[in-house]
């Protein structure tokens, strides 16, 4: 049998690929790495990278040094990065052939990077594993297509499609809608066949040009790398067509903001049955427990769900976005959603993370939120009947800084994510949101310049 090295060997061969990108994701989700040459790769078996890469902020500043020098080698040394023969992707629009290659994070001693948000996800998983069950997760990713702009002060607006007109309304679930873009959506899906990701449905959502590509049921890590594959992928998709493609979660005021919906449900090992579901075919208190669980966790973990201002923008009111951890069968104003489905499909869906969510960090805090609520047998509260958007009991901090205070503060996060990644995140957080705070925005321009 082969190792993974010859693996991995084999299928760069096989494909004869010439180059290729040696990437991690750091806490944003920005691929971080190097693009070497095939022979070179295979000969070093992996790169090296600064551990520093993973406390930068999504405009490539650093955080604090106090928190710096506390969580980093004072040497600034570097960490060892192995690549995943599980997580090879084509690059099919470079002109060279070229491979993408997901790289795991370890120390000098070959311990896992805690600061990585693969091996964050990675940890949570572990635990399913150790209690012999198996998570299965189906994300469901929006986004908006957008008209290319060179200048940030302008707003976005929608591009124009095949009949030459931008879209206008709401054209939730058009076909016509979505066939405006036709040549774009073709090379998107000849790109994701050719590196094997696992694409099931297209939607038209509701905003102008705001779509949907939902991906079919599978392993939480296996689809967090294909997720993150598909963001950059749609987005060479977009430039090709002389458009963009954004995953922002608030991108355009005044229309709906996207999300990155998970459906979650988790299997025994070992019968291979969905613990969710009773013998007679209904919810069981594993079920119950996981809801429960996602009720009392979200609020700790919500930047790992909305890891940006904009992201708080989307839970604004009137914005069809649930700002609580309500739960119901099949109601879409609660964050916490059961589809209607047959007993072995028993499944919750999260609708709190935006699509500008880190995958691999969104994934494993909803996980983790339930895994907890089973251990601890945690009760959730009556399911809702009828509209729940207005609903405070259960409400979530609605700024970014009340979120990581309260992040930062929970314990049973840094037990379970590793202190280091807990205090990095926030850290990292805390300084983006400086940054925009020292930015003047357009509104202050426009009804302050001169009236104040």
């Amino acid at each position: 049998m082969n190792t993974p090295a010859e693996q991995l060997e084999q299928r760069l061969k096989q494909q004869k690929i010439t180059e290729v990108e040696c990437v991690v994701s750091d806490l944003t989700g920005i691929a971080r790495g190097k693009i070497s040459p095939t022979n070179k790769f295979l000969a070093e078996g992996g790169m090296r990278l600064p551990e520093s890469v993973l406390l930068q902020t999504v405009t490539g500043d650093f955080v604090d040094d106090d928190v710096y020098y506390a969580l980093l080698d004072e040497a600034d040394i570097d960490m060892v990065c192995r690549p995943d023969p599980d997580a090879i992707f084509l690059v099919p629009w470079a002109l060279e052939p070229t491979a993408m290659v997901i790289h795991d994070t370890v120390d000098k001693y070959g311990n896992p990077i805690e600061l990585s948000p693969r091996n964050v996800l990675k940890r949570v998983l572990k635990l399913y594993a150790d209690n012999g069950w198996s998570p299965v997760v189906a994300p469901e990713m929006e986004f908006y297509l957008t008209k290319r702009s060179s200048d940030p002060d302008f707003p976005l607006v929608a591009p124009v499609g095949r009949s030459g007109r931008p879209e206008s309304g709401r054209q939730s679930f058009s076909i016509d809608a979505t066939n405006e873009f036709d040549p774009l959506f073709e090379d998107v899906y000849d790109w994701c066949e050719a590196q094997g990701l696992d694409l099931d449905t297209l939607i038209h959502e509701d905003g102008p040009a705001q779509m949907e590509i939902n991906f079919r049921h599978g392993n939480a890590l296996s689809l967090a790398d294909q997720i993150t594959v598909f963001k950059r992928t749609m987005r060479e998709a977009a430039l090709k067509h002389d458009v963009s493609a954004t995953f922002m979660a608030k991108p355009i005021t005044d229309e709906p903001g996207s999300a990155m919906h998970i459906h979650q449900s988790v299997l025994d090992v070992a019968t291979g049955k969905n613990i969710f579901a009773n013998e007679d075919g209904s919810k069981s208190e594993r079920f119950l427990h996981f809801i429960g669980g996602l009720q009392k966790y979200i609020p700790k973990v919500l930047p790992m769900f909305a890891p940006n201002v904009n992201s708080f923008r989307r839970f604004l009111p009137d914005t069809s976005a649930p700002v609580n951890v309500e739960w119901g069968e099949e109601n879409r104003t609660v964050g916490l959603r059961v589809p209607p489905s047959s007993a072995e499909a028993t499944r919750v869906e999260n609708r709190l993370p935006g699509a500008d969510a880190n995958p691999y960090l969104a994934l494993a805090a909803s996980l983790l939120c339930g895994y907890l609520g089973m251990i601890e047998k945690v009760a959730p509260s009556t399911p809702v009947q009828g509209r729940a958007y207005e609903r405070r009991n259960l409400r979530l901090p609605i700024t970014i800084e009340d979120a990581l205070a309260q992040m930062e503060d929970c314990q049973v996060l840094q037990e379970y994510l590793g202190r280091k990644f807990v205090q990095g995140y926030v850290a990292v957080k805390r300084a983006e949101h400086e940054n925009y705070k020292r930015v003047i925005s357009s509104w202050e321009r426009e009804f302050l310049l001169l009236s104040v």
